[in-house]
């Protein structure tokens, strides 16, 4: 007879270890001796943005980087003052935003520079001095594609920064494309390429008080990338930027997925489970419930490429199609296996650990993608 759990909460969470953030700041700063950007942008790549933020910090994170505007605001509503970097130009109708909160655009083409030198021209930030111009930063595309200046447009959209009296040039700066490969090749080419154009504004008589191009990959394997300063993001949630690849830097998993076996019950050999009936037992198999799907993170296909989860401190394969609530999982004949039991998507159990990366690498994408994908309905639980 099957055994259920009634009248319980949900017990999915994902748990975000601040310590381990705080860990990972100090490791990327060693280990790259410069300052560090911490880029919490996607709510902190799915552990939470501001408490994220706030460890970063007190370990010694220099800088913060958002993807959107709308993200910055959110840090500084929750009262955090260091400097925010936005990693693309705002669209115009988000300068004033821009400039309310003081954060620092980036910015890459005539028209985005005319509008936020528009809007800072205006009401000054409550927490910027008026006499003070809004710092921008200037990017330049050196071979990623996807957004920023060509070279040789920068030295004119840098001189239409110095000329306007509301707007500073603080920072020049690139992305790498390839800086997590094992070829340095391109990433070689991209540095020559930056080069060339600082050099070009030294000869224009500009001279940024801040460079940048490493992302966590760059930080920790191409020192010359290094600069004034590193935008870190997945090293930071404690995942290899470039897994297989030796680097001099202890990083810590900062997220744990959790939840708790809800229903137990045998299935007979030749019986199948779940949609499509894709997964058939050659004999009896105790099958354990876990209330947590695709609508939470776990990617459907999971189960198709061997993924397995932690209960008793053993992997336990996944079995049958993952849906959007819940995961069946095969416990063999282990009759120890019972409801309330707990259960690891993402983490350590006893002496086994599961990785964002062990979900990656079958599924043919990265950990990036798992850890952002861990969806708003499973509660963060912070320590």
């Amino acid at each position: 007879m099957a055994e259920s759990l009634i009248g319980a909460a949900r017990p999915t969470v994902a748990e975000i270890d601040l310590e381990a953030v705080r860990h990972n700041i100090g490791e990327l700063r060693r280990a790259s001796s410069t300052d560090v950007c911490a880029v919490v942008k996607a709510d902190g790549y799915g552990h939470g943005a501001v408490p994220v933020a706030v460890a970063a910090l007190e370990a010694g994170a220099a800088w913060l980087a958002v993807a959107l505007v709308e993200e910055g605001v959110a840090l500084r509503s929750a009262g955090i003052t260091a400097p925010v970097l936005v990693l693309s130009e705002p669209h115009p109708a988000a300068a004033p935003l821009v400039v309310a909160n003081d954060l620092r655009p980036t910015l890459y083409t005539a028209a985005g520079i005319a509008a936020m030198a528009a809007a800072a021209g205006g009401a000054p930030a409550p927490i910027r001095s008026p006499a003070t111009p809004l710092a921008v930063h200037v990017k330049v595309d050196t071979g990623m594609h996807r957004v920023g200046a060509q070279p040789e447009a920068v030295v004119d959209l840098v001189r239409q920064v110095e000329h306007s009296p509301s707007l500073r040039f603080e920072g020049l700066w690139t992305h790498l494309a390839t800086a997590d490969e094992a070829d340095p090749a391109f990433t070689d080419e991209q540095l020559r390429r930056f080069e060339a154009v600082r050099a070009s504004l030294a000869e224009a008589g500009f001279r940024p008080g801040l460079l940048h191009a490493s992302n966590s990959a760059g930080a920790l394997h191409h020192p010359d990338a290094r600069y004034d300063l590193v935008r870190c993001g997945i090293a930071i949630y404690g995942c290899a930027p470039a897994p297989g690849r030796p680097m001099d830097a202890d990083l810590r998993p900062v997220m744990s997925l959790r939840s708790k076996v809800s229903l137990v019950k045998r299935v007979a050999a030749g019986e199948a489970v779940s949609y499509g009936q894709r997964h058939r037992f050659d004999r009896d198999t105790i099958v354990a419930t876990v209330p947590i799907g695709y609508a939470d993170g776990v990617p459907r296909r999971l189960s198709a490429v061997g993924g397995e989860v932690l209960i008793g401190g053993r992997r336990r394969l996944i079995a049958g199609t993952i849906t959007m609530d819940q995961i069946l999982v095969a416990c063999d004949e282990d009759g120890s296996v019972a409801i309330g039991d707990d259960v690891v998507l993402l983490g350590r159990q006893g002496h086994e650990v599961i990785t964002a990366d062990d979900w990656a690498w079958p599924l043919d994408t990265i950990s990036y993608e798992i850890v952002c994908g861990i969806s708003g309905r499973v509660p963060r639980v912070y320590r």
